[in-house]
């Protein structure tokens, strides 16, 4: 075995399966990685998804910030929609259709605006039209919207006028000219109350770790896979390099000859 290691040839296998191992432990790290984002998500869900809904200036006393570990918090809003200020966020799917969210800037009683998804309103055949029109409330409202992070611009999607690829927030407070919340926006829970009939609300979601854990394992398994083929290569050089013994050749005398020949008969 220590004659293979001072081979060249040899010495390049074991680089490459170090090169290899190095490879495979960073993709398992990577998934184990996956894995604590998923259960951190876990996390956030059942802690904050039915909590007594707060104030909004109590959950984010900076419109401009959010701490990643509020997602799902419910807040209360008081105030009024801004129906002129409604946007469609396109290519969003529901039970295998697509269709819209209904984006609806909220104007709360202190005059600073938080982004509001009312929820998803189907989208007519071949057109990129809702099959309805949104029934926002006027007036005075009280809702209730679960915390989301800004979704931010999407490199290279437009939009028609009044729609949006995705909850740009600070796109979207640019265009009110009016201060807005930057740092998160809503999933509507109710209105006054109640869930509205002109829209789906944004149910409870399903999260699970998958199978990030399974894949780290793998991941190092392979690596010590690479170990193992080299060895099982050298080993395998080394019993074919061996000499064969042969099996030694009896001399045979003529009593021996005789003796067979009386067998025989």
């Amino acid at each position: 075995m220590l004659r293979l290691l001072r081979e060249p040839r040899w010495l390049g296998y074991i680089a490459l399966a170090v090169v290899f191992a190095i490879v495979c432990c960073a993709l398992g790290i990577w998934q184990w990685n996956r894995r604590a984002e998923a259960l951190t998500a876990i996390d956030r869900l059942e802690s904050n998804y039915d909590r007594a809904p707060v104030e909004v200036t109590d959950a984010l006393p900076d419109p401009g910030a959010f701490d990643p570990d509020q997602q799902w918090t419910p807040v209360l809003l008081e105030g009024e929609y801004l129906l002129d200020e409604q946007l469609l966020l396109r290519g969003r799917w529901r039970g295998g259709q697509v269709g819209f969210d209904v984006i609806a800037p909220f104007r709360t009683l202190d005059g600073t605006v938080f982004i509001v998804d009312r929820g998803w309103i189907d989208q007519a055949g071949g057109a990129e039209q809702p099959v309805t029109e949104p029934e926002t409330p006027e007036g005075p409202t009280t809702v209730v919207a679960r915390l989301r992070p800004d979704e931010g611009s999407i490199a290279g999607r437009g939009a028609p006028e009044g729609q949006i690829a995705s909850v740009d927030l600070a796109e979207i407070a640019a265009a009110l000219e009016a201060p807005t919340y930057t740092g998160a926006y809503g999933l509507l829970a109710s209105e006054d109350g109640a869930e509205p009939d002109d829209v789906a609300v944004a149910s409870r979601p399903v999260l699970d770790e998958g199978p990030h854990l399974s894949y780290s394992l793998q991941w190092y398994v392979f690596a010590l896979g690479g170990f193992a083929a080299v060895a099982w290569g050298m080993r395998d050089e080394l019993r074919s390099a061996a000499p064969v013994e042969r099996p030694k050749r009896v001399r045979r005398t003529d009593a021996d000859v005789e003796d067979d020949i009386l067998d025989r008969g």
